[in-house]
């Protein structure tokens, strides 16, 4: 098992996305805890691992404290016994009009989606280096970071900072041997998109989001999990600083493929 013997921070682990990353990350040996906002989320996503025979635990976390963001990795290390790597997976969005879009609004989507970030990696990276670990960060980015979205402006905003947060924290890391890497997904079968999307491919907002995917098709959190895996794992011992864009394709293509309002 490539995680035998290590220990992962999978913050906003309770669904979605993050919980198929704590799967992964467990099925492989780390030792996972989950850093969720919503108790029973996170006490649901503990149950579910542990019934499955991994070893896991569950803080209640707000991410864009850095208070809690540091009791968060402290606790890790005393529950769990160490800290190797972290997923920076929590985010929220806010949809709307941007001539409507209320200030609050933007900076609630920034603070958990970016600052988030920051006091996470910051904190973690700080135990790490206490510890003499050679650890790993992955940060859930999105295509979004650079496709505009104009009824998501903050989302895109957020995920755009994470882009260079990645890239300028993997240089301030390199020399402590902590690699710092992201993964972009496109549109993801989960609980987010499906309050934006309906899943039925005759839904005008599914035709448009498959009529951008040159795959056909939306992701599997799975397999967003699976890019996780090998960013965190050894197999990418020598990257730091790259986002990697699991998309089916959106990233490269300049055309619409088909869609018919």
């Amino acid at each position: 098992m490539r995680l035998e013997g290590k220990v992962a921070i999978v913050t906003g682990g309770g669904r979605g996305i993050g919980l198929a990353v704590a799967k992964r990350l467990a099925e492989e040996g780390a030792a996972v805890m989950i850093g969720e906002i919503d108790t029973s989320l996170g006490e649901s996503a503990v149950a579910t691992l542990t019934g499955e025979g991994h070893k896991a635990a569950f803080v209640t976390c707000d991410v864009s404290d850095p208070a809690s963001a540091a009791n968060l990795a402290a606790d890790t290390v005393s529950t769990l016994g160490g800290l190797d790597i972290v997923v920076n997976n929590a985010g929220i969005t806010r949809i709307g009009d941007f001539l409507e879009t209320d200030i609050e609004d933007f900076d609630a989507v920034l603070d958990v989606n970016l600052r988030g970030v920051f006091a996470v990696s910051q904190a973690a990276a700080r135990e790490m280096v206490k510890a003499g670990t050679k650890g790993a960060i992955v940060n859930i980015c999105s295509v979004t970071a650079v496709l505009g979205m104009p009824e998501q402006i903050s989302y895109c905003v957020s995920k755009a900072g994470v882009y260079q947060l990645t890239r300028s924290v993997g240089l301030a890391l390199a020399d402590k041997g902590i690699r710092v890497n992201a993964v972009g997904p496109g549109t993801v079968q989960t609980e987010m998109s499906a309050g934006v999307l309906d899943y039925d491919t005759d839904n005008v907002a599914m035709k448009r989001v498959l009529a951008r995917t040159p795959l056909g098709r939306l992701a599997k959190p799975e397999e967003i999990a699976n890019t996780v895996l090998f960013l965190a794992s050894d197999d990418a011992a020598y990257l730091t600083g790259h986002i990697v864009f699991v998309d089916g394709g959106r990233m490269i293509q300049n055309i619409v493929l088909s869609f018919d309002d």
